[in-house]
């Protein structure tokens, strides 16, 4: 299997970073009747913060995850891909590395949520072992809400 190389972002990669969540979540618009939540991101802010990964493959980004810390838990708010390197198992990376970043910086719970109207995702967190905890309109958004219980190392 082919790897990813994660990283923390750099205002450098601003660009690269809202391409790639624009092109990842072009597809759901129609579906979802408006540009999703992770497409109205201020990255820039974000990448700031600390809160920005980059997965490169090769030379170009080819992934964005979005961690942000809680009291309690890490919120995995966004993990988006190119569509030239979806269905390659580098979002299973991207979550991967979520999980193992979380419990490095001590939380023993991990939480995300998606639009319902994502079945695709739903399908997947549930195979990676998240458990449903909520659904609930939030920001004008229909949301499934998940959660994992992590083993701190």
């Amino acid at each position: 299997m082919e790897l990813l190389k994660i990283r923390k972002a750099k205002t450098s990669d601003e660009a690269a970073v809202v391409s790639c969540i624009q092109k990842s979540y072009q597809k759901y618009i129609v579906r979802i009747g408006k540009k999703p939540g992770p497409m109205l991101d201020d990255y820039l802010a974000l990448i700031l913060d600390g809160n920005v990964f980059c997965g490169e493959f090769g030379e170009e980004i080819a992934g964005v995850l979005v961690l942000k810390k809680f009291d309690g838990y890490m919120l995995l708010e966004n993990v988006a891909l190119l569509p030239e390197f979806q269905g390659k198992g580098f979002g299973k990376q991207l979550i991967a590395f979520a999980e193992h970043y979380s419990s490095e910086n001590n939380y023993q719970e991990i939480r995300l949520y998606t639009n319902v109207k994502m079945t695709e995702n739903i399908e997947i967190y549930h195979k990676l072992g998240y458990s449903e905890y909520s659904r609930k309109e939030e920001n004008g958004f229909e949301r499934v809400y998940f959660k994992k219980r992590l083993i701190v190392t």
